[in-house]
């Protein structure tokens, strides 16, 4: 349920966020403060699902599995 939420936040800071952060002033590194609002959380987004993908227990493998994954592409004839 954790990393559902944690998900989540990327939907909500964007989506939600804007309406309360819509000003021009200030200049966040020469950029509306708006503008600087959703390339933060471009960026967030990127670590946010790395976390989540790390942290999903669907994704970790067992060494038996990963012997069996490498053969998966070879071709044997």
């Amino acid at each position: 349920m954790s990393l559902k939420l944690l998900a989540a936040l990327p939907f909500i800071g964007i989506l939600l966020g804007v309406p309360f952060v819509n000003r021009t002033e200030p200049l966040v590194l020469g950029m509306p403060f708006v503008l600087a609002w959703i390339v933060m959380w471009v960026v967030l987004t990127s670590a946010i699902m790395a976390a989540v993908y790390r942290l999903d227990p669907a994704n970790r493998r067992t060494g038996a599995q990963d012997d069996h994954a490498d053969d998966a592409g070879e071709v044997r004839s």
